[in-house]
């Protein structure tokens, strides 16, 4: 029995066109599945299997286009795009909703006092680590140095504007002291980001043609990248922490949590979850995956080196990472 797909499918590229914020959303909605943290080992080197295979040529008679586009977003959500190895389990993007919903939805609940706002940002900023390590952007290697830079910056910058903010918002209305985590989060995302990927920006990123060719490494790509990065990430997080206060706050006058204050948490970790759901993706979305830039924004040298090789060359294209 043969293969009845054809040899002749893009897997390097999703399966919706990425020119439009439709095509990239649904893409992201399967990338950031939080199912699929639950894939097994097998499964996952099963998928790795099947691209491989499939890039080479080679296809099981009995393998259907839709399974192999299965394959393709499993290989994805496990697997790093630029280096091929296999991404920390918590780092990966199905991760973020069940992560996400449980680290915000416990520092939008216990905000008040000064350990839990230390704890909570903590344990937030030492999962942001690992996301922007696990997701970074290029093949190049980041030192313990540099990992712990940007852990202690980002984890110092949002404890103390947590802190910093409480301390003012001691007079104002408790639905404005909800808000603080979120300015926390925006303000560390702010500070995390670059610092976790400051090699890319001192060394450059992996720039290619539309073909894909390898041109060079660009650290004005790695600064278009960063930015999209930094502000897909704070709006990511807005919606689970600017809509839950207000729910919070009109159900925390009503007899039902007044009876019982315990429901308070899982309340509100589920929902942050329900907004992370459709925010995840969506914000990811904002900005295509294989980002570009135009060759006149290169350094003066890269400029120069590619427009010797290919003149009439108007765009270069890099991963801007998650």
């Amino acid at each position: 029995m043969s293969s009845t797909i054809p040899l002749n499918i893009n897997i390097k590229e999703p399966r919706w066109d990425q020119s439009t914020f439709v095509g990239r959303a649904s893409h992201f909605f399967t990338v950031t599945d939080p199912r699929n943290i639950l894939l097994s080992n097998t499964q996952l080197e099963n998928a790795r299997k099947i691209v491989h295979d499939y890039r080479q040529g080679v296809v099981a008679p009995e393998l259907t286009e839709d399974e192999l586009w299965r394959a393709k977003y499993v290989y994805d959500s496990a697997f790093h795009p630029d280096t091929g190895e296999k991404m920390i389990l918590i780092g990966r993007m199905s991760a973020q909703v069940p992560m996400n919903m449980t680290i915000t939805g416990c520092m939008m609940t216990f905000y008040r006092t000064t350990p839990a706002v230390v704890f909570w940002q903590w344990i937030n900023q030492s999962f942001n680590a690992i996301v922007n390590y696990t997701n970074r952007s290029g093949d190049a290697p980041i030192t313990v140095s540099q990992l712990g830079t940007a852990y202690v910056s980002a984890t110092t910058g949002a404890v103390a504007t947590a802190l910093g903010l409480n301390a003012l918002t001691k007079h104002v209305s408790p639905l404005i002291g909800r808000f603080v985590p979120f300015a926390a989060v925006a303000a560390a995302n702010c500070i995390n980001i670059p610092l976790m990927r400051q090699r890319e920006l001192k060394y450059g990123i992996p720039i290619t043609d539309e073909n894909g060719n390898r041109l060079g490494e660009s650290a004005k790509a790695a600064q278009q990248a960063i930015t999209q990065v930094v502000i897909s990430r704070i709006l990511m997080a807005a919606p689970g922490m600017a809509i839950p206060p207000f729910i919070m706050n009109a159900l925390e006058k009503r007899a039902f949590l007044k009876r019982f204050p315990w429901m308070s948490a899982p309340i509100q970790v589920g929902l942050v979850g329900f907004c992370l759901v459709f925010a995840t993706p969506l914000c990811c979305a904002l900005f295509p995956q294989k980002s570009s830039m135009s060759v006149t924004r290169l350094e003066p040298e890269l400029k120069a080196k590619i427009q010797e090789i290919s003149p009439d060359l108007g765009r270069v294209y890099f991963n801007k990472g998650l």
